[in-house]
């Protein structure tokens, strides 16, 4: 018997790792690119690199309005092509 059987393969999770890799790499410039759109539309100061020195609320408006516009593409995207 196999002592892994409760792994998680092939789930496509990335809960249990401890990383902080992107899913998508090729991604990765385009969210920088919305993350900056966004903390400018929210008058959030965000500079290159490290941004340690924000607020947990400018980070977290910053982070729930990418989700939201993100969301709001998908659900676009899914009912333009299922007409």
């Amino acid at each position: 018997m196999n002592s892994n059987s409760n792994s998680n393969s092939g789930s496509g999770s990335n809960s249990g790792s401890s990383s902080n890799q992107p899913v998508v790499p090729e991604k990765k410039d385009y969210l920088n690119s919305l993350k900056s759109e966004v903390a400018s539309s929210l008058n959030v100061n965000l500079k290159q690199g490290y941004n340690g020195d924000l607020s947990t609320r400018e980070a977290g408006s910053i982070g729930g309005e990418m989700v939201k516009r993100m969301i709001n593409y998908a659900e676009n995207n899914m009912s333009n092509t299922n007409q």
